[in-house]
């Protein structure tokens, strides 16, 4: 069953699935490794259902989850497990605090998007179609500070205009109406990097003509006007 379809009348525990389902997805896809990564669900408008640090994502349940409220503070969690808030989570609340209208937020560290910004490669727009037909353009943030406010403080002045942010030589945040459209954007975002990098092995990238991309600029900015 898909649960990343989120109503407005889902229920703590609706998120909660929909939180271990996208978690196992990210794993099994290669989209988060080991433990790295963080997922979290908008519950209600001052609460925030979260996983925590230092737990792999593809092996977690319900009850490892946090909820915490917009400040980051735990308001809801096992007293056996004692889960910690993770030093990530503060992203997700910038996001959160800027765009009222999103509910899911999606941190991993997927390999070829990550390459990108390490190799000093800007996402590209210009490539697939798709990217302008879905994901839209994505801006890779400066470096950031190993720090809880250094990377909400990275990807801040891009939050509102995007619907993906690369995080320089760290990894990417997604976000969306619910996790499906925040998973959607992940795995678009890697399946693009990916193509960009074979491709580069390949010879070289080929760029679709200026006068193709200026339609579908056009035509994405109609949609998401």
């Amino acid at each position: 069953m898909n649960h990343l379809h989120l109503s407005s009348f889902a229920t703590e525990r609706d998120l909660r699935l929909a939180i271990i389902e996208a978690g196992r997805i990210c794993y099994s896809s290669g989209l988060m490794h080991a433990n790295t990564g963080n997922i979290s669900v908008r519950l209600g408008n001052d609460r925030v259902v979260i996983t925590p640090s230092k737990l792999c994502k593809g092996r977690m349940d319900a009850d490892d989850l946090l909820i915490i409220d917009m400040e980051g503070a735990i308001i809801k969690s096992d007293s056996v497990r004692k889960r910690k808030f993770s030093s990530e989570g503060p992203m997700h609340l910038e996001i959160y605090h800027q765009l009222p209208d999103v509910r899911a937020v999606i941190h991993a560290h997927p390999i070829n998007a990550t390459a990108l910004s390490v190799a000093g490669i800007p996402f590209p727009d210009d490539v697939l179609q798709e990217v302008m037909e879905e994901l839209g353009p994505v801006p890779t943030t400066g470096f950031s500070m190993p720090d809880p406010q250094s990377a909400a403080e990275a990807i801040r002045a891009h939050v509102k205009n995007h619907n993906a942010i690369i995080i320089r030589n760290h990894g990417a945040i997604t976000y969306g109406h619910d996790l499906e459209h925040a998973l959607n954007y992940l795995e678009l975002l890697e399946s693009v990097a990916k193509t960009v990098v074979t491709a580069q092995t390949l010879g070289g990238v080929s760029r679709i003509p200026a006068e193709i991309m200026s339609v579908l600029r056009e035509t994405y900015s109609k949609k998401h006007s």
